[in-house]
């Protein structure tokens, strides 16, 4: 098995220009006949904080939550990526049929350069956000070091979570509709627009008490992950270790997994799609 594993892994590396040449072709892609083009990928997150922090801070009046562009911009960023790249996944190999039947190469490409596409969109993102953050004095300190690594662990998380939704969506070609209300319900689940602490961490359910804060640091990497991003962006601290450590463990088990599960089935691609 594992032997298998490093092959596949010493192919694809082979096949870095081709990646390569897919997450430019995504990017053309989306951007194409545009007005602004490449801009969108920093004046789209910025119209979505405006409109939370309307909502939220205005509407509804909650005016709690010091800075509050800031605080969902840290969040809202990295959700972006990673539900972009989960519904963008979906449709990568039933979308590249033509290649598949045409040509070799390791189907996981596809899946891969969809992820690294809105990985790009995610790195120009963090333009706008660096600037409100010398805007609103954010805390600038060290700990943003870390981030890259935060990244590398959001990154391997999403990944796996794509492989197995491109394979699965070969076989069963509802998952697309499925995944639009397992990512909405997902988002509110979430606490990019409100702080985790929201949560209540004494909850009765049938005769039991149930810390949700907890619970939903367990069942929900995202959680996790975009908690990390607002320690080293918003409040300015490092994150806990064996908090951090055990969500890089998950994100890493999910790759694995993910990755197992799309090579396992990769060869009835030609005769699905």
């Amino acid at each position: 098995m594992l032997s298998n594993l490093m092959g596949q892994l010493r192919e694809l590396f082979h096949y870095r220009e081709l990646v390569r040449n897919l997450v430019t072709r995504d990017l053309k892609v989306r951007y194409r006949n545009s007005v602004l083009g490449f801009l969108w990928s920093l004046v789209n997150p910025l119209l979505m904080m405006a409109v939370f922090t309307v909502v939220f801070t205005v509407l509804a009046g909650d005016a709690n939550i010091p800075n509050y562009p800031l605080f969902i911009l840290c969040a809202l960023l990295p959700w972006n990526f990673f539900s972009g790249s989960a519904m963008g996944s979906v449709g990568s190999i039933v979308g590249n049929s033509h290649l598949i039947n045409k040509i070799y190469f390791p189907r996981e490409i596809l899946p891969l350069s969809t992820v690294l596409a809105n990985l790009v969109n995610f790195l120009l993102a963090l333009i706008p956000l660096f600037a409100l953050m010398v805007l609103f004095q954010g805390p600038i300190t060290g700990y943003l070091l870390l981030l890259p690594v935060v990244m590398a662990v959001q990154l391997a998380f999403t990944l796996g979570v794509a492989f197995f939704l491109a394979c699965l969506n070969v076989f069963f070609r509802d998952t697309g509709v499925i995944m639009d209300v397992v990512l909405f319900a997902w988002f509110f689940l979430t606490p990019v627009f409100y702080p985790m602490q929201r949560l209540p961490q004494s909850y009765i359910f049938m005769g039991m008490a149930f810390d949700i804060q907890r619970v939903m640091y367990i069942v929900n990497p995202m959680a996790s992950i975009i908690a990390t991003y607002r320690s080293l962006l918003y409040y300015g601290v490092p994150p806990g270790l064996d908090f951090f450590s055990r969500t890089t463990v998950t994100a890493l088990v999910v790759l694995v997994l993910g990755y197992l599960f799309f090579i396992r089935y990769a060869s009835a691609f030609g005769e699905e799609v």
